[in-house]
């Protein structure tokens, strides 16, 4: 027992004593570079592209096949890989996603669940679906070589494998073939998926969102080599820069929407239909190319003949379509600042007619040219929309929502609803369809930087859009959460608690506060243009974010990057107490005087000294004499003139009474004092509310608290009296607590003398100049 509190008794005294040295100087405004990784000739330190910067290429020809009878989508595919990394590859890793509805896979097994008090039958049906799960994911069926030979592979849940028959050297291509088939999810009622159908009791038809549908290649790259981690779901996809050339077959009465530009319109098309298309290519509003009577028309069709839409797409990472014969289709062209145009387009059954119609190729338009603003110039030729009931992105089509009720009207919830979540899937096709993320390591890299122009373009389509993300304000409820809720931004995609708050709203609303609060609109729209200039149709990491930013700004947001996307600390800032002085007009401060003396100490011999002489070092003094002066030899603390006084006398010089009412008559000094109760820190916003009715905003920046990164006090000098202070008053730095932004302003000024100047004087005693030797 007597061990036991011997033993507490000094822990509690290691504790008391390490929270006395604890220093209120931290690391928070130290550099990154120990947290980054180190640039390589592929990456440079300033964020850019490196002189040896390489990615790969893959090519791919597909002929695919819809059953829509049985719901049921085969293909065959000619794959064609470009190595053009400086490594020597023995095999190529695909990505299967269709398998992620694969029952006996890792993801249907590895969260964690509980029984409620109450449960409805499908919350209880959940617990078990994985043991359905029987009849879905991808089917392979043969995969060979340019000859027809077998090449053997492995699959591995939602990977394969292809062995290669010889090694793929750098600059060297490889074609093969694979063949497959997979039953298609009912991604509305049956196992949820980001492909799939969604079927329409009302009148027997059908809406197909066709993605993630083919065996693809994997991202190798100077980073991670294979990005091969499993779909799960959640962390969404690393693609592959290439070509396509896409057949697809289905019955001859379904409209089709795809990534890329169509062939065969001539063929695909009536004569009425492709004089609409030919029209819209100079339209100035949304031209019908199958209107509303005609989709309604056709949803009683069944033919059992099929057709062939083919389709191309140059330089894109992945290959999206849908299908429907419910689906009405109109276009309006968009032209980028070089003057290149893009077919903006929706397609949407009748349920979202009133809606789309009105809303859905105009905000698709309204997206190209925001985001081209901020980014780069749209590249592609074609931009789409479909209504889906979901929302989900491909390079050049989006499938999202936007339903009116029965009767054809709408709320505003609806109509903003639908509008936003246009803009967002239509503007991921820059983040991540051409400035080409990693998704499934970094979610925010693409939804997050996403987001954040989502709510750009979403302002300038009207000011007064209530955003529920973007702002700093918006993402206060999430940093109040318990900890335990919160996660770095710098979390893999897999690993996040809160999905949306953090991959989303809070990379959005710390930009937000860079572009706004910390760096200004202009640099950091030059920046962020840099960025996504430096690395459209290329492949960047966080590090080239930050870096960019950085290098192409002059601003150092290091202590950003370090508290906001790699720490889960709040901004707290608290306005503890406010001091009014003023200047003592009638009294001066009376002259004292303070003598100091201080005498000549020996020098200390420390080891080194000691040391240096035993190891019989030759001193430079003592090899030759005419570095000898008197110094040298001069040895203070045995003289009798090692005592030197300085006599200082306070106050010595006053102002007149006219002189300090010219001075600091209308002067106002305001003692300030803040402390960091979040932990993030931030730059100091207030706002001051004078007796004369007007405001002023100061902004303090944030290196305010690098010296001390939990209490500061400053004090301002105004020339009108204040009658209140408030912290933050736009709420945009996202402080948890706005309870303690103000503090009651003292009624009566405190008052403190001034004067000139001090007056001070050093006697010293004689001592002998020194005397170079002859």
């Amino acid at each position: 027992m007597k061990y036991i509190i011997t033993l507490l008794t000094f822990l509690f005294f290691a504790c008391a004593i390490t929270a006395q040295v604890k220093s209120n100087h931290g690391n928070k405004f130290e550099q990154l570079e120990h947290v980054l990784p180190d640039p390589t000739p592929y990456r440079g330190v300033d964020g850019a592209p490196g002189p040896d910067y390489w990615q790969q290429r893959c090519d791919y020809k597909i002929d695919a096949t819809l059953d829509t009878e049985n719901q049921r989508l085969s293909g065959t595919e000619t794959i064609t890989y470009h190595n053009q990394s400086p490594h020597t590859l023995g095999y190529l890793w695909l990505q299967l996603d269709e398998n992620q509805h694969v029952g006996h896979n890792d993801m249907h097994h590895f969260n964690g669940s509980n029984v409620e008090q109450v449960m409805d039958e499908r919350a209880l049906y959940m617990l078990e679906q994985w043991k359905d799960l029987t009849e879905y994911g991808h089917n392979i069926e043969a995969i060979t070589d340019a000859t027809g030979k077998p090449l053997k592979y492995t699959i591995n849940q939602s990977m394969m494998k292809v062995d290669l028959p010889k090694k793929l050297l750098p600059g060297e291509t490889f074609s093969f073939n694979v063949k497959w088939n997979y039953k298609l999810v009912n991604r509305i009622k049956g196992p949820w998926g980001r492909g799939g159908y969604e079927y329409f009791e009302k009148d027997g038809n059908y809406i197909f969102t066709i993605s993630q549908w083919y065996p693809r290649l994997c991202v190798y790259s100077d980073v991670t080599g294979w990005q091969n981690k499993q779909f799960t779901g959640r962390g969404e996809f690393a693609l592959t820069f290439g070509n396509f050339e896409v057949k697809m077959t289905l019955p001859d009465d379904y409209m089709i929407a795809s990534t890329g530009e169509c062939q065969n319109y001539d063929k695909m098309l009536t004569k009425e239909q492709l004089a609409r298309w030919n029209k819209a290519q100079t339209a100035t509003e949304p031209v019908e190319m199958v209107t509303l009577d005609e989709a309604k028309k056709n949803e009683s069709s069944r033919s059992k003949k099929l057709k062939t839409w083919h389709y191309k797409a140059e330089n894109v990472r992945d290959f999206a379509w849908g299908a429907s014969r419910k689906f009405v289709w109109d276009a309006v062209p968009h032209y980028n600042e070089n003057g290149k145009k893009a077919m903006c387009m929706s397609y949407y059954g009748k349920e979202a007619y009133p809606i789309y119609s009105r809303y859905s190729t105009r905000a698709v338009a309204h997206t190209l040219k925001t985001y081209s603003q901020y980014s780069i110039p749209y590249p592609y030729p074609v931009a789409i929309s479909v209504e889906a009931s979901s929302g989900m992105e491909y390079p050049m089509i989006c499938f999202n929502f936007g339903r009116a009720e029965e009767d054809g009207t709408y709320t505003e919830g609806n109509k903003l609803g639908a509008i936003g979540v246009i803009i967002h899937e239509v503007g991921h096709n820059y983040f991540p369809m051409i400035i080409n993320s990693d998704e499934r390591q970094w979610s925010w890299m693409d939804e997050g930087l996403n987001t954040f122009i989502q709510t750009l373009a979403q302002a300038e389509f009207d000011n007064n859009w209530n955003l529920r993300r973007g702002p700093a304000h918006t993402i206060v409820p999430y940093m109040k959460s318990n900890p335990d809720q919160l996660e770095p931004i710098m979390t893999n995609s897999d690993n996040i608690v809160e999905f949306g708050s953090n991959a989303y709203a809070k990379p959005a609303a710390g930009l937000n506060i860079l572009r706004e609060t910390i760096m200004g609109r202009e640099l950091f729209d030059a920046a962020f243009k840099e960025y996504c200039q430096r690395w459209a149709f290329k492949h960047p990491t966080p590090a080239d974010f930050f870096r960019t930013m950085e290098d192409a700004s002059g601003v150092d947001l290091d202590w950003f990057w370090r508290g906001w996307f790699y720490e889960i600390e709040p901004v707290d800032i608290s306005l503890d107490s406010i001091a009014w002085l003023k200047v003592d007009m009638d009294n001066n401060p009376q002259p004292k005087e303070i003598t100091n003396t201080n005498k000549a100490e020996e020098p200390f011999q420390d080891i080194s000294k000691i040391r240096n002489r035993e190891a019989g070092m030759q001193f430079a003094v003592e090899a030759d004499p005419d570095l000898v002066d008197f110094y040298t030899t001069y040895k203070p603390w045995e003289t009798s003139d090692s005592v030197l006084t300085s006599k200082t006398t306070l106050y010595a010089e006053a102002f007149s009474t006219q002189e300090k009412e010219e001075k600091f008559g209308k002067k106002n000094y305001y003692e300030l004092r803040f402390t960091n109760k979040g932990g993030m820190v931030m730059p100091i916003i207030l706002e001051w509310s004078f007796a004369d009715g007007t405001k002023e905003i100061e902004r303090i920046p944030a290196e305010i608290w690098r010296k001390n990164e939990n209490a500061v006090t400053k004090t301002f000098v105004k020339d009108k009296t204040v009658q209140s202070i408030k912290l933050d008053p736009y709420r945009e730095t996202a402080d948890i607590d706005e309870k303690n932004n103000t503090k009651p302003m003292p009624t009566v000024p405190k008052l403190f003398q001034v004067y000139k100047k001090n007056k001070e004087e050093q006697v010293k005693n004689p001592m002998q100049r020194a005397k170079l030797k002859p």
